[in-house]
């Protein structure tokens, strides 16, 4: 079965890439339409994107989620940037405004220069060491136990998570990455991995990897994937619109942010840009998989273009790999996302869990419920399946 995501353009959203002509501003009046038109549609969630260039994912959540009825929110934690029990108190109380809506993406990072302007100067293995200390701490504050930690990076004493989250265990976790210290930490604490839109054959050695990380450690993960889509009544529209999207773009602003995304650590992005090197004759990579977008854009980079029953062709060969959440998005989000609920829907064997079925934990009674309880006691269960 499939679960579709949709994704809030908190950095800015337009008709053309690479381009100011047609923008639209980021205002919270376009993102909540684009959150409520997901939510009405039938998308199980939305990404909210992370970063200097963007709106803050957490206050937006937040914001968005009173306006929305059964639409998740994948929000990030950057470990590092935040302490762990500060970030699982932010995710415990938005779980619980909520209604048990809230998943967690958690970003190592790779852009050294937004990293060090948020005050992390670690190399990369140190980042991913940091984030499994992070994890390891967040995983016991969910479980309701009392955390004390002194590790290489991090350091907590007696950290206690008062206020319990509506979801047993917390939020589930989401965690992407191509290189090994990311897949042994997927195998070792998250729920999903994410990959971006890669051809078929290496987004299944990439599942295989973390199914077999998972294993050594007696777990199970699931998979989605991040793509963007442009579809359309027949092949032919699509690719002409695939080709109108970067038709604003000249040589000199795809070189520039070519140069950009290279200096980037991470290995997901190293291989966004192998799949075409800059170069507009190569942006077919597979079939209906097009990587125009990484010319101008960091982080996921192709899109799936054709028609709808080409479309679903694709993602069932995903599915068939391993993969179940798609987080989708297209340029402007708003008209997309009913293009691809309209066109593609119909074509796609849908699940949709809501947060109905979620069991609410009771929160504390008063001012003394704070400091009566240490523990969520026989709140949650014993342990996670």
């Amino acid at each position: 079965m499939i679960r579709p995501f949709w994704f809030i353009p908190a950095h800015g959203d337009g008709r053309w890439l690479g381009s100011g002509e047609g923008a639209r501003p980021t205002e919270f009046s376009y993102l909540s339409q684009v959150a409520q038109a997901a939510d009405r549609l039938g998308f199980e969630g939305v990404l909210l994107p992370t970063g200097r260039t963007c709106e803050d994912s957490w206050v937006l959540a937040s914001a968005l989620a009173p306006l929305t009825r059964d639409l998740k929110f994948l929000v990030a934690v950057r470990p590092g940037v935040t302490s762990p029990l500060f970030a699982a108190r932010q995710a415990a109380t938005l779980d619980r405004i909520s209604g048990g809506r809230l998943l967690i993406n958690i970003v190592t990072g790779g852009d050294q220069r937004e990293l060090r302007a948020d005050g992390v100067a670690l190399d990369h293995a140190d980042r991913y060491a940091l984030t499994a200390e992070f994890l390891e701490i967040w995983r016991g504050l969910m479980a309701g136990e009392a955390i004390s930690h002194e590790g290489e990076h991090l350091f907590a004493e007696e950290a206690e998570l008062l206020f319990p989250p509506v979801q047993p265990f917390g939020p589930p976790l989401y965690l992407g990455g191509s290189s090994d210290p990311a897949i042994a930490v997927a195998g070792s604490y998250v729920d999903w991995y994410l990959t971006w839109g890669e051809p078929v054959a290496a987004v299944a050695e990439k599942v295989a990897r973390v199914r077999e990380a998972a294993a050594r450690q007696g777990r199970h993960v699931r998979f989605g994937i991040r793509l963007h889509v442009i579809v359309r009544e027949t092949e032919e529209a699509a690719w002409a619109e695939a080709d109108r999207l970067i038709s604003r773009l000249d040589d000199v602003t795809i070189a520039r942010a070519q140069a950009a995304q290279r200096g980037s650590e991470s290995h997901g992005q190293r291989r966004m840009q192998a799949l075409h090197g800059g170069d507009r004759s190569r942006l077919v990579v597979a079939p209906n998989l097009w990587a125009g977008v990484g010319l101008i854009r960091g982080g996921a980079g192709t899109a799936l273009v054709g028609s709808a029953e080409n479309i679903a062709a694709r993602i069932a060969e995903y599915a068939e790999v391993g993969i179940e959440s798609f987080i989708l998005s297209g340029y402007p989000h708003l008209e997309e996302a009913y293009r691809v609920a309209e066109l593609l829907f119909p074509l796609l064997p849908i699940a949709r869990e809501t947060a109905s079925a979620v069991r609410v934990a009771p929160g504390r009674a008063g001012e003394a419920g704070g400091h009566a309880l240490s523990r969520y006691g026989s709140v949650l269960p014993t342990g996670p399946s």
